[in-house]
């Protein structure tokens, strides 16, 4: 079977996608990653693969294991779709971290699903959940790097081809399917991606994340990751 990595390389050569990879000297080469990015496309996790040449583990929505046709796909590239609400945070721990200790990639769109059902300009980035910067002090692996990510689009084009309500069939749970309207499909025609620098996790960092002064540490680190990415997104639409 081919690998997710190799799925995404076929991929985007099948759409006709031109991209663009900016600083992948910053990719870490043999350590664990949580590779953290904007999302707005369907096309995403193939993308940041291709990008960083390498596969990487993607959480995703607790649908997309629901869909059968959409399950084949997002298992053959790789990803674990998350679980239902009641335990879908320990679960996504349990699982990621499982991943990190065997020194994978794994990729987290801190966004959530609300940028892939509510179109947005290539250049928005909407607020961060923190799960990401709670799984990153909590493993225990002394070389993990968190790799902020900023996709940017230049020229796609767009398509909705379903009600939103459809999805509510398969998750419920999910206030954002109950709503009118499409759900929009993203397709990148130029893209540029641009790595970030990575932000290596601390001792220290974890023994305040072991404190009382755990919020500030989560809170920090969810920011920095997302000025990151925002500096990275103006540099690319400003250049």
């Amino acid at each position: 079977m081919p690998s997710p990595l190799l799925i995404s390389q076929q991929l985007l050569t099948l759409m006709g996608t031109r991209l663009f990879v900016h600083h992948q000297d910053r990719v870490p080469s043999d350590s664990a990653i949580l590779v953290v990015s904007n999302h707005r496309s369907f096309m995403d996790a193939p993308l940041l693969m291709a990008a960083i040449d390498r596969s990487i583990r993607f959480a995703c929505h607790h649908y997309m294991g629901q869909v059968p046709v959409l399950r084949e796909f997002v298992t053959r590239l790789g990803c674990f779709p998350l679980d239902a609400p009641d335990q879908r945070q320990q679960m996504f721990f349990h699982q990621a971290t499982q991943l990190l200790q065997t020194r994978q990639a794994v990729g987290v769109f801190p966004e959530g699903a609300q940028p892939m059902v509510q179109l947005t300009r290539p250049d928005d980035v909407g607020d961060f959940q923190r799960g990401f910067a709670h799984l990153a002090l909590r493993a225990p692996i002394t070389d993990l790097a968190i790799l902020p990510v900023a996709i940017a689009s230049h020229a796609e084009s767009t398509t909705s081809p379903f009600p939103l309500k459809l999805l509510s069939w398969f998750d419920p749970s999910e206030p954002l399917f109950n709503q009118a309207g499409w759900h929009p499909m993203v397709v990148y025609e130029h893209v540029d991606v641009l790595i970030g620098r990575p932000i290596w996790i601390t001792d220290t960092q974890r023994q305040r994340y072991r404190g009382k002064q755990a919020r500030t540490v989560v809170s920090n680190l969810t920011s920095r990751c997302q000025t990151e990415i925002d500096y990275l997104l103006r540099h690319s639409f400003s250049a």
